[in-house]
């Protein structure tokens, strides 16, 4: 299962800015602890990542197991996702975090941190949905300075 979606949280960016964006880089099975902590933001609206306004803040989920052969993908994600706004970057679960199970595998990347900046780690197999939520609502509510911006 690799999945691409993003979700606006309509309602919940500032006045004078664009709403928040949750972008979901869903790489196995923790994908759908993910959509369960969806639950939890009623006003998220599904858009295609491609259609979110410049300046949209997002938080990016890597979720799952990252092979060396998706690296570049995620990779040109996140960096696509810099390029036209502030990112966080969230590693969610064991197996984006570090491997997971399957670490010693040829073909695992041992945590999407050897290829993209991680600015969250979510640790378990899976992370509860409310980990998540947390996080979510963490970066809500920080200062729009608090994200990293695009290089």
């Amino acid at each position: 299962m690799t999945t691409l979606r993003a979700w606006r949280l309509t309602g919940r960016g500032p006045a004078d800015g664009p709403d928040p964006a949750l972008v979901d880089v869903g790489l196995a099975c923790c994908t759908l602890e993910f959509e369960a902590a969806l639950a939890a933001f009623p006003e998220a609206v599904p858009v295609p990542v491609g259609e979110l306004p410049p300046g949209t803040p997002r938080l990016v989920v890597i979720s799952g197991t990252v092979t060396d052969r998706l690296a570049p993908a995620v990779q040109a994600v996140v960096e696509a996702c810099a390029a036209v706004g502030p990112v966080t970057v969230a590693a969610f679960g064991a197996c984006a975090s570090s491997g997971g199970p399957y670490w010693d595998s040829y073909a695992v990347t041992n945590g999407i941190d050897q290829v993209v900046g991680v600015d969250v780690y979510l640790p378990g197999c899976p992370p509860p949905p409310d980990a998540l939520v947390t996080v979510v609502e963490e970066l809500l509510a920080e200062p729009r300075d608090a994200v990293r911006e695009a290089s």
